[in-house]
């Protein structure tokens, strides 16, 4: 079978351009707040754990981030893109604390999963 790919309600992606819009001002809180609104209508979409990681990643907070990508490659099963994306955050958020070797070996299972 071909492989899984999630997608974005409408109304989940109109809440992710808005929660980027927040994040790109700096407006983190409100980024965060938008997303898990966007949650609450789709809690098992990965795409939306991967995309409430980097706000928080971008706030400075990597060890939610890291639970967020590690949450997000858990639903992502099936799905190559979204396994890499959250695979991606970890080694971010990894990266931020010090941690690289762990952080080369999250980038190595990224490329595994979809080669850039």
């Amino acid at each position: 079978p071909p492989p899984k790919q999630f997608r974005l309600s409408a109304a989940s992606s109109a809440l992710v351009t808005q929660a980027r819009n927040l994040a790109d001002k700096g407006e983190y809180p409100a980024a965060i707040a938008t997303l898990e609104r966007a949650q609450r209508i789709e809690p098992k979409n990965p795409l939306l754990w991967i995309e409430l990681g980097r706000v928080h990643q971008a706030e400075g907070n990597s060890g939610q981030a890291d639970s967020m990508g590690r949450k997000a490659l858990a639903l992502a099963t099936g799905d190559p893109d979204a396994q890499s994306s959250a695979w991606r955050l970890i080694a971010a958020s990894l990266r931020a604390r010090g941690r690289n070797q762990e952080a080369s070996e999250a980038m190595r299972r990224a490329d595994t999963m979809t080669p850039r």
